[in-house]
């Protein structure tokens, strides 16, 4: 047995363990509860999305490998805090900002690796490229949790936050690992860059985005985001992830995909 078919046997059995009282969810879960449906619809679309990338590993040359395991890895790590924000949700009605930024302190660094991954399936990639990418994720996502938590003051969470956001964008479209695409890239693989550096701009303004609405604007009397906000952010917030994490994943397979087949020697 192959190490791809032996991890795509795991999975099942690991997600199945890493589920919390889906039956407790599933009884309670109400017909016009959006927010408890789109968590349930976008945790069996992450499981699904994990599958899929860690099957396609067999059908993609050994350079791609690791960039479609990380894709399932990013997947996996998501559906399982979905199973616990799910379940949350439906009993309580609100969602700990802990399970999202546990989530995002994983997959986010993750999703920045494989702008690297990619550098490096078509060339020499250095490791400062590595390295700017993981540090502005973490400058990007840590002052943001304390502010969110109360360990720092909100705005100030929010601009240092910020600060790591645009290093990241400046690294992506103008730094070193904008120009490796530019320069080593085949078509395929540059098409899935550029697509991958935009949902990182557009896909992603919306978690600053609903950190300034929940935080700034949408705040009832004593400063906390109110009930109708805090739908609407989670609906929105879960919609994003389908983007963030699915669609990212499936811009490296396309680009995995198309360059082993364009690797395969031509039939006789």
């Amino acid at each position: 047995m192959t190490f791809q078919k032996l991890l795509l046997g795991l999975v099942p059995v690991g997600m199945l363990a890493a589920l919390p009282s889906t039956a407790f969810a599933a009884a309670n879960l109400e017909s016009d509860d959006f927010v408890g449906i789109s968590f349930w619809l976008i945790s069996m679309a992450l499981m699904a999305a994990t599958v899929f990338f860690l099957w396609e590993t067999q059908s993609v040359d050994g350079k791609w490998k690791t960039s479609l395991v990380v894709s399932g890895l990013v997947t996996f790590i998501a559906a399982v805090h979905y199973f616990y924000m799910r379940d949350v949700w439906v009993m309580t009605g609100e969602t700990p900002t802990v399970y999202r930024y546990i989530d995002w302190l994983l997959t986010v660094p993750l999703l920045m690796i494989e702008f690297f991954l990619i550098l490096r399936a078509i060339g020499h990639a250095s490791g400062g490229i590595f390295w700017r990418l993981l540090i502005g994720t973490l400058v990007m996502l840590v002052p943001g949790y304390l502010g969110e938590a109360g360990y720092m003051d909100v705005t100030v969470g929010f601009i240092i936050g910020m600060l790591g956001w645009f290093y990241i964008l400046y690294e992506i479209f103008a730094g070193e690992a904008a120009q490796m695409a530019t320069d080593n890239a085949s078509p395929a693989v540059q098409s899935s860059y550029n697509t991958m550096r935009w949902i990182v701009t557009i896909g992603w303004a919306i978690y600053p985005l609903g950190y300034v609405l929940g935080y700034f604007v949408y705040v009832d009397d004593m400063g906390q985001t109110t009930a109708a906000a805090s739908e609407a952010l989670n609906i929105v917030y879960n919609l994003a992830d389908v983007v963030n994490k699915i669609a990212f994943g499936l811009l490296i397979w396309y680009a995995a995909t198309s360059e082993s087949k364009a690797a395969q020697p031509a039939a006789a």
